[in-house]
């Protein structure tokens, strides 16, 4: 058999990547029950078309989490998708409580296979906050050199040689505030994955409006998300107004 080094010519690696494509099996995860059915009746739609135009599975985890945490909410429901990665090559993990704008990327083609794709949530108001949950965690479960780069998993885009990051520390699971994100972070830096930081527009939360950010506009972002309070405009009685209010901006 005769073997060379020649480079591929353009269409060569159009065809290439084309069927690496076409073979790699995508999926994208949301967590939903019925205590957050109106949430996801407006957010859902938007997540399956999405998935579509990635060309991407869709699955909707509702069955019960193994435990819960500090806060008695299912956010280690999560853990299924360790499963997942059995059958896809790649998943991305959207939190229920988002929206996607219009003319999203397809972001299986921003962040490489061989990365974690995460926005870091240490930033403005929630800096200090979440510097100490990064301390008080490697107090508890050893010093893993994370210092910075706290990840949201209401984004959170991973492939099949990652899905040990949900995997228990020393059989634990970290159920403290933060849980989930807190847990997928830690075991991230243990297992020494590669991280990529992505812009705060894949992942807008309230803290990237304010003013170290310069005011950001969450309608020029590709993903709303309406963690925690999830409140941006005064008057605003709660998070689930604040989507009605904001998919009328968009999509109305």
């Amino acid at each position: 058999m005769v073997t060379t080094n020649k480079p591929l010519n353009l269409v060569e690696f159009v065809i290439n990547k084309n069927y690496k494509d076409t073979i790699m099996k995508k999926l994208i995860v949301t967590r939903a029950d019925a205590n957050v059915k109106e949430i996801a009746d407006i957010t859902i739609p938007l997540m399956e078309k999405y998935a579509n135009y990635c060309n991407a599975d869709f699955k909707i985890l509702s069955e019960p989490a193994p435990f819960l945490t500090s806060d008695h909410k299912p956010h280690y429901r999560i853990l299924k998708v360790r499963e997942l990665l059995e059958e896809y090559d790649r998943v991305l993990c959207l939190d229920v409580d988002i929206l996607l704008n219009k003319d999203i990327p397809n972001i299986f083609d921003i962040v490489p296979e061989d990365k974690i794709g995460s926005i870091f949530e240490d930033k403005g108001s929630r800096k200090s906050h979440r510097k100490a949950i990064m301390d008080k965690v490697q107090r508890e479960w050893g010093d893993v050199n994370w210092r910075e780069g706290y990840t949201n998993g209401g984004v959170f885009l991973l492939s099949k040689q990652h899905k040990d990051i949900f995997l228990p520390h020393n059989n634990q699971y970290y159920i403290d505030w933060g849980s989930g994100d807190v847990h997928m972070s830690y075991m991230a830096r243990k297992l020494k994955y590669n991280i990529q930081e992505l812009p705060f527009k894949w992942n807008h939360m309230t803290p990237f409006s304010e003013p170290w950010n310069n005011y950001a506009n969450r309608f020029d972002s590709f993903i709303i998300h309406y963690a925690g309070v999830g409140i941006f405009d005064v008057g605003v009685p709660n998070r689930l107004e604040q989507i009605k209010k904001d998919y009328q901006t968009i999509y109305g």
